[in-house]
């Protein structure tokens, strides 16, 4: 007598997934899988887009108010010049010359205390008023040294007797007839409260955000810790750069250990250094909480997904086999297609097709939109540097024959002087516009940062690309730009292999040959030197 197995089918010894536990446990491993995918690419991209552009908020707020502070100082040493004038020839008049000082001290608060002493180092009055004795002279070697310079005199940041540190502007007193008869002088106070403490005391961020001064020696003149202040903070790859006579934007990490965004600019009245930094724990808290807020808000859609899928795969049969199938491959390139090849014959079939080519449409949509933002310049539309440097690599290692035009803007600093950074921005995308017209589809156009741009020209010989140089100079130099008047552009041109056979030489050689061009005199075009 025969035995028939009588065991269901799944609850054998080897227990086998059903076919609607298969589906949505692969459905919900897809689903978080791309959005891990997707978070994880926004995340990354969010972050570096967040430091660049506070880098740059914060420097151009440091720019801001290295010019805020040079208009001050500026402001504060016409005061006095004018002052100085009033009192030409009138230094017997006692009464005048405490008017006088306790104006310049009173007026928009600029200097703590002023004073004025005769050409023989007499004080003849001070201001708050103090009471000195008769014939009694400065001793101070700052006092003493506008004494000797008999000009306009600013000192570096020093600590006076009274503990106090200060700064001392002082401007010679001249009569009509050249006579020296002594100066007019201000004090600012560092660590107490005035016009400038009041400038330099206000930050839009309210986060750890901080703003410091230094002089040249790298001492802190102004922190919003006032204990900080006189302390040396040489030391500080920020400060090393502002004592070097630079400006611009850095990450770093300070004398307190913290990683910093900072921005930084010079003010050239007092060759002070203005630093403006953000922490980096701030600028990615904000990242982290819009994550968060991200994930949380997609948890409900998450969730109805799954109950629907759920309810769905009780009528799946060899549709649903099909897209499972599509499921264990999103990361295909084809999977968009193998999804449109399913025959949705019923509705539920059909919406679960239509939800899985919306989300692959979607992620693909978001990649090449991240992809495509990462290597093209916002404002004029070209590849950026970033771009620029991929398709260099992958020339030059295909051995792609090409020849690479550098130019740049002549005196493009006048013209954002002249008419502003708006007129200065439809300059760029005027310029870029120009190289689109005389580029063919083939040819890559470039802004590698601020006036400067580059052409790739593939298989063409040295004489083709200076012609197109040549052209483009002349139509640039020959009709108005926005601004007005005609711009001119000044060109370097190197080809790969002859003149250099590796990118970094290339570019070397092609930025000499605009050095060249600028150095002969702009609106020209030079062409780099075949390598022996």
């Amino acid at each position: 007598m025969s035995t028939v197995n009588s065991t269901p089918p799944g609850r054998g010894p080897y227990r086998r997934l059903n076919l609607r536990t298969l589906i949505l446990s692969l459905c919900l491993l897809t689903v978080l899988l791309t959005l891990a995918i997707s978070l994880y690419a926004s995340y990354t991209v969010q972050r570096q887009l967040l430091i660049q552009t506070t880098l740059e908020a914060n420097r151009v707020y440091a720019s801001k108010l290295a010019e805020s502070t040079n208009l001050f100082m500026t402001a504060a040493i016409d005061r006095l010049s004018y002052s100085a004038h009033r009192l030409s020839g009138q230094l017997h008049n006692a009464g005048q010359l405490q008017d006088v000082v306790d104006r310049i001290r009173l007026d928009s608060n600029r200097f703590n205390s002023a004073i004025i002493v005769a050409a023989d180092g007499e004080i003849l009055a001070y201001s708050p008023q103090r009471v000195y004795p008769a014939g009694q002279h400065v001793a101070s070697a700052e006092s003493l040294a506008a004494l000797k310079q008999r000009t306009l005199y600013i000192s570096e940041p020093f600590t006076a007797p009274s503990g106090r540190l200060i700064i001392f502007i002082a401007q010679p007193i001249i009569t009509a007839d050249g006579q020296y008869q002594g100066y007019v002088a201000g004090t600012i106070y560092l660590q107490e409260h005035n016009a400038l403490d009041t400038l330099l005391g206000e930050h839009p961020y309210k986060d750890g955000s901080n703003l410091y001064v230094v002089d040249e020696q790298g001492r802190l003149i102004y922190h919003s810790q006032s204990q900080r202040v006189g302390e040396y903070v040489e030391s500080n790859p920020v400060v090393s750069e502002l004592m070097q006579g630079q400006a611009g934007s850095q990450q770093v990490t300070n004398t307190q250990g913290t990683s910093m965004l900072a921005g930084f600019a010079r003010v050239p009245a007092t060759r002070w250094g203005i630093v403006a930094q953000r922490p980096m724990a701030a600028v990615t808290s904000e990242l982290n909480h819009l994550m968060f807020i991200t994930v949380r808000n997609a948890l409900p859609p998450l969730l109805v997904t799954l109950l629907l899928i759920s309810w769905l795969t009780r009528l799946i049969t060899r549709p649903l086999h099909q897209l499972a199938k599509v499921a264990r491959h999103l990361d295909d390139q084809q999977a968009l297609h193998h999804t449109n090849k399913v025959r949705d014959w019923y509705a539920e079939a059909g919406q679960l097709k239509h939800a899985m080519q919306t989300g692959l449409s979607m992620m693909q949509h978001k990649i090449d939109r991240l992809s495509q933002e990462s290597l093209t310049d916002p404002l004029t539309g070209l590849v950026n540097r970033r771009g620029l440097e991929q398709v260099l690599a992958q020339w030059s290692q295909n051995q792609q024959r090409f020849t690479l035009i550098m130019l740049d803007i002549d005196h493009f600093k006048r013209v954002n002087d002249a008419f502003g950074h708006d007129v200065g921005d439809l300059v760029l995308c005027y310029i870029a516009d120009q190289l689109r017209q005389h580029s063919r589809a083939e040819d890559l156009c470039c802004r590698c940062g601020g006036e400067e741009f580059m052409m790739l020209l593939p298989d063409v010989s040295a004489e083709q690309a200076l012609a197109v140089a040549e052209r483009l100079r002349l139509q640039v130099a020959g009709q108005n730009s926005p601004a007005g008047p005609p711009v001119t552009l000044s060109l370097g041109l190197a080809q790969f292999p002859e003149t250099a056979t590796a990118v970094v030489p290339l570019l070397k050689q092609v930025d000499l040959a605009l050095y060249a061009a600028k150095h002969a005199g702009r609106n020209q075009t030079m062409a780099a030197q075949p390598a022996p």
